[in-house]
């Protein structure tokens, strides 16, 4: 019997395509559940249970946290990218990780087959398939949700059909977990207007009473919050977010333009990701100079870009990295943020790189190194070339 590897994530989808590979294609089904830091002992045991209550032949845990921490969020992190200036890639980072991962247990169980549950007119078929191209070329694709055209009432009625008990209500929503965030679509993402209903978020308010807390920063890495340090800043992560999370802060709805060419819509909860990637561009603010600043923004822009779409895999992703991280060796520091329901506030930092220093002047107020005539010169010498254009040119609207 052929074999195929199924990636895994036991909601609806994935739970249709287990049951079609088996029952109607005659596969032998190895699912892979991909684990970049969203899920519980308790979830990924239920989850396993659910794989094998599909008949499935084998499942396996893959656990790639950390690996997803080294290979992408840090980048994440030096470059503050948010995608439109409002999503953190929650899923669009770690999907190609995912797929890394996934490629490379199909190839180690000798696996004729790989099969993802993407529907045709989203953005993770396009970064499944790409890299499942270029790492395992000699494997075949399937994709049922996809080729099929299948609506989520279809495959709940399939299900149904087959004797699948689960919260059907609950897979109104598809919820994806990652260690980055959490994304949330469901009928309301699907307009223009309509907002999630706050019981579509998985994490509820639960704190009221506003909280301050204190991140540690070494070289653009998170490695201590409050009074606790970290191995690894993976740890560090799960630990703000179990402070910030129960605020319900990190909460959106993100736009943007898909790999295919059309509008998407979809909400996510991204606490943690939200609050370091907040905090730690306060920081670059006070430690990088201004051209530092500058770079940084246009170059983590592309990557950002480059990322969602899948191309982690493109060399020019380790040349940006490079210059990313070397950015990096003065951002260290502490920052102090005030967590409350709903929103968060970063309030100030401390390091030894800060570039506001008193030494020189203070803004708007007195200038200590350098005198009165030094800016006199410096704004004549600066404004010259604009002051010459304006004279030939004799742009008189500009004096009305």
């Amino acid at each position: 019997m052929k074999k195929v590897v199924l990636a895994f994530s036991g909601g609806l989808d994935t739970s249709y395509c287990a049951i079609y590979l088996a029952q109607e294609l005659g596969l032998e089904v190895y699912s892979a559940i991909v684990d970049t830091g969203g899920f519980s002992e308790e979830e990924l045991k239920e989850i396993e249970r659910r794989a094998y209550a599909m008949g499935v032949k084998q499942h396996t845990h893959l656990n790639e946290t950390e690996h997803f921490y080294n290979s992408c969020i840090r980048f994440l992190v030096y470059g503050n990218i948010l995608k439109n200036n409002t999503y953190p890639l929650s899923v669009s980072a770690e999907r190609v990780t995912q797929a890394i991962a996934i490629a490379n247990h199909a190839k180690s169980i000798g696996a004729d087959y790989v099969a993802h549950g993407s529907t045709g007119a989203g953005n993770d078929q396009v970064r499944f398939d790409m890299v499942f191209q270029a790492l395992i070329p000699e494997v075949e694709i399937i994709t049922p949700i996809r080729d099929k055209r299948l609506s989520r009432e279809e495959e709940i009625t399939y299900l149904k059909e087959h004797g699948v008990e689960m919260d059907f209500q609950k897979a109104q929503y598809s919820i994806n977990k990652g260690i980055w965030g959490t994304s949330v679509g469901g009928k309301e993402t699907l307009t223009s207007h309509l907002p999630l209903p706050e019981e579509a978020y998985p994490t509820q308010l639960s704190k009221t009473e506003p909280e301050r807390v204190t991140l540690h920063f070494e070289k653009g890495e998170l490695k201590g919050v409050n009074d606790k340090s970290f191995e690894h800043p993976v740890q560090a992560i799960q630990y703000l977010q179990e402070l910030a999370a129960p605020f319900a802060i990190g909460r959106d709805m993100h736009v943007g333009d898909t790999i295919i060419g059309i509008k998407g819509r979809v909400g996510f909860e991204a606490a943690a990701p939200m609050v370091i990637i907040k905090a730690h561009h306060l920081l670059e603010k006070h430690v990088l100079t201004k051209w530092q600043l500058y770079w940084k923004d246009q170059l983590s822009a592309w990557y950002g870009n480059w990322l969602h779409e899948g191309q982690l895999l493109d060399p020019t992703m380790r040349d940006i990295e490079a210059f990313l991280e070397s950015t990096q060796q003065n951002v260290t520091g502490k920052v102090f943020v005030q967590l409350a329901p709903y929103h968060f506030q970063v309030q100030g930092i401390e390091s030894a790189h800060d570039l506001m220093s008193d030494k020189f002047g203070s803004y708007g107020e007195m200038n200590r190194a350098w005198t009165s005539d030094d800016v006199k010169g410096f704004a004549k010498i600066f404004g010259n070339q604009t002051k010459m254009y304006h004279t030939v040119n004799n742009t008189a609207e500009w004096a009305d």
